[in-house]
């Protein structure tokens, strides 16, 4: 059975070399564009990977109680989908805000806009081990 990776493409910045290398990888690829119905499919497919970006809280509604865009469903993946990865992006210069996150919850990988392909499809690939 082929794995499943749930996908939260929620900006044009969003990696476009993600949905083709997961297919060629083999995988099946759920994608949503809002936390909202990523919450939803946790729920119901309990994916084995998560992919997404993250954006800092800075001195939005995230400020004071979540990090990220991504507290909400990270919070909730121990509950519905405990077994689940999570891979997120992230722009250079939030990448020092990444490690608050971390602290919070387990990332598999953390990765610059900029990282080549071959890296994410080795974090995939050892990962399945």
């Amino acid at each position: 059975m082929s794995k499943t990776v749930l996908t939260i493409i929620e900006s044009p910045t969003f990696p476009k070399f993600i949905p083709p290398l997961l297919h060629d990888m083999g995988y099946r690829e759920i994608q949503v564009t809002s936390m909202r119905k990523a919450m939803a499919a946790v729920k119901t497919h309990q994916p084995d990977f998560i992919i997404a970006e993250f954006f800092y809280g800075y001195g939005n509604n995230y400020a004071g109680v979540n990090v990220s865009n991504l507290d909400v469903l990270l919070s909730s993946l121990p509950r519905y989908s405990p077994d689940t990865k999570t891979i997120v992006f992230v722009m250079k210069d939030e990448q020092q805000y990444v490690g608050k996150l971390h602290e919070l919850y387990p990332i598999q990988g953390a990765f610059l806009h900029t990282t080549p392909q071959h890296i994410i499809e080795e974090v995939l690939d050892e990962s399945e081990a």
